[in-house]
């Protein structure tokens, strides 16, 4: 194997490096943004429940205004 040959692999081999490297920060930041919305559903699926609870549907709320 010539000199040219292996700086054309060690040169390929770094690029891949750091390319690995990107693809698993850009992996870990979206990880992250994942778990935080996962938190943002579940505090949203409480708040409904908890609404729901103290109006439930069909409630007087729900009505027509006897003016229609």
């Amino acid at each position: 194997m010539s000199d040219e040959q292996m700086i054309e692999i060690e040169t390929k081999l770094a690029h891949q490096e750091y390319t690995i490297a990107e693809l698993n920060d850009a992996l870990s930041s979206q990880q992250s943004q994942l778990s935080n919305l996962e938190l943002v559903v579940t505090a949203l699926r409480e708040r409904i429940k908890t609404l729901s609870e103290i109006a439930p549907a069909g409630s007087d709320t729900d009505e027509v205004p006897p003016h229609y």
